[in-house]
């Protein structure tokens, strides 16, 4: 009787019958995104370079009942990736958040480190994009909407803070930042263009979410971190999962052209 005002918010954030291709996925945020769609009940395409991490993913996540299966190409052979996105019948959550590109300090970072980074973070999500055209306007057709996420980060939005990284040698590069700021822009230059067709683009943007191996070897780094965060730690793998689950859902259909700070409140102040 009220579900013209609001369905039941938990049909809402569902996904079933849907499918979602995910690049990175076998990354620190990746497999975390993954394993959250899939509990929403979509069934995940993994999609990465190294077959074995998605296999290891796969296994676990069918071990846990989860539906996913494989697609082990690098983004950046364009042929490839648009060979698969354009044979897919229905796509209805497209999420582009693979990126190739080490830390390093600023004077250490050689040029083509840049057209790697670009090549993988911008140009890679909008081929994605086109090549996937036709198989998220059969989601619209399907179910009235389709979702582009695009992974960014706080470093798309404001400059690393330096004195935290110390002697580490794993500075967020110049690189990285730029390719995340101009995937931010793409994002919104997208969701101008293909909101009349039905399809939503939005971004994600995480703060410091350290790599286990981070928080092993370096816990002074850690710790500095999480004192400059309002919040007073780092982001923890599983908190990205809800606000992917919420823009690939239709909890977020009048959303577009937005981004999500997922950052402890470090881009406040």
């Amino acid at each position: 009787m009220l579900d013209h005002l609001a369905p039941p918010h938990e049909s809402l954030f569902r996904l079933d019958g849907r499918t979602a291709f995910l690049s990175g996925a076998a990354g620190h945020l990746g497999s975390a995104m993954a394993v959250a769609l899939a509990r929403a009940g979509a069934h995940v395409i993994l999609n990465g370079r190294t077959e074995a991490k998605l296999r290891t993913l796969a296994e676990a996540m069918r071990a846990d009942g989860l539906a996913c299966s494989i697609a082990a190409f690098d983004v950046l052979d364009h042929e490839v990736a648009r060979g698969f996105l354009s044979e897919l019948k229905r796509l209805d959550v497209l999420i582009n958040n693979a990126i190739t590109g080490l830390p390093s300090r600023a004077d250490a970072t050689r040029a083509d480190a840049f057209a790697t980074a670009l090549a993988s973070g911008v140009t890679a999500a909008h081929e994605n994009v086109q090549a996937a055209l036709p198989a998220l306007a059969a989601a619209v057709r399907a179910v009235g909407q389709a979702s582009v996420i695009n992974v960014t980060s706080i470093h798309g939005h404001v400059s690393p803070v330096f004195s935290l990284y110390g002697e580490s040698g794993f500075d967020s590069p110049p690189h990285y930042a730029a390719a995340k700021g101009g995937l931010l822009q793409l994002s919104r230059y997208l969701a101008c263009r293909l909101a009349p067709l039905g399809i939503r683009v939005n971004s994600l943007s995480p703060g410091v979410f350290p790599w286990p191996e981070i928080e092993r070897d370096h816990p002074d780094f850690v710790e500095r971190t999480a004192r400059r965060n309002p919040m007073g730690r780092t982001g923890r793998a599983n908190e990205i999962g809800g606000p992917a689950v919420f823009l690939a859902s239709d909890a977020s259909s009048y959303m577009t052209g937005a981004d999500l700070l997922i950052d402890g409140g470090w881009t406040a102040w």
